[in-house]
């Protein structure tokens, strides 16, 4: 296989952008997360806080029923005035992520990979979960916040993650099994076991030497 890639779906806290972090290292293939709002951007000519702005979170109540109702396949151009628009920049994103997966071998953590390139071959879709007090744990370790304050971003990030996949999914649950290859617990298994057990499976399933 001349390329391939893997998916990193994560809960907020559960490690997840460490694991791709690792198995970057191991593989030797680079890993995108923010980068790929950076590619949207240099791509489109949208200005880069476009995309953070609507990267993972919904507007209002009333994106989401008018979005429901739209395709999401297209793109549209530049000089239309819904240009700058949660569905169009979640279009723009995806098309960088299907032309990655036939350009090179890479990770890519969130964005709704695992289903947009769901129908590809040459992909490995992995989420990646954790015991509530562990992602707590882990959050504040990483920003220096109270424990009350982790709870709440915990909640509202991961509240973020499962509407923001539902509704571009057109209503798949962001969590469930089925939609990967394989599901991790990050609490029974430390960032080094999950990276090396992932580049297992794609050494398996792609035949990596």
């Amino acid at each position: 296989m001349d390329n391939y890639i893997i998916t990193i779906a994560r809960s907020f806290g559960s490690g997840g952008t460490e694991i791709a972090s690792r198995l970057s290292q191991i593989l030797g293939i680079p890993y995108y997360e923010r980068q790929i709002l950076t590619m949207a951007s240099q791509t489109s000519g949208i200005d880069e806080s476009e995309f953070v702005e609507v990267d993972e979170k919904l507007r209002g109540s009333y994106i989401v029923k008018t979005l429901t109702k739209l395709p999401t396949t297209s793109v549209l151009r530049p000089e239309s005035r819904a240009f700058v628009s949660d569905l169009n920049l979640y279009n723009i994103q995806s098309q960088i992520i299907r032309e990655l997966c036939k350009t090179q071998s890479c990770i890519i953590v969130g964005k709704c990979a695992d289903f947009i390139l769901k129908e590809e071959k040459n992909v490995l879709s992995v989420f990646a979960e954790a015991y509530l007090q562990d992602c707590i744990q882990r959050i504040r370790n990483r920003i220096y916040v109270s424990e009350e304050r982790a709870h709440d971003l915990k909640k509202r990030t991961d509240r973020y993650r499962t509407a923001y996949y539902k509704y571009y999914t057109r209503g798949q649950k962001w969590n469930d099994p089925l939609n990967y290859d394989m599901f991790l617990n990050t609490s029974r298994l430390s960032t080094d076991q999950c990276a090396a057990i992932i580049a297992d499976a794609a050494k398996t399933k792609f035949n990596l030497k």
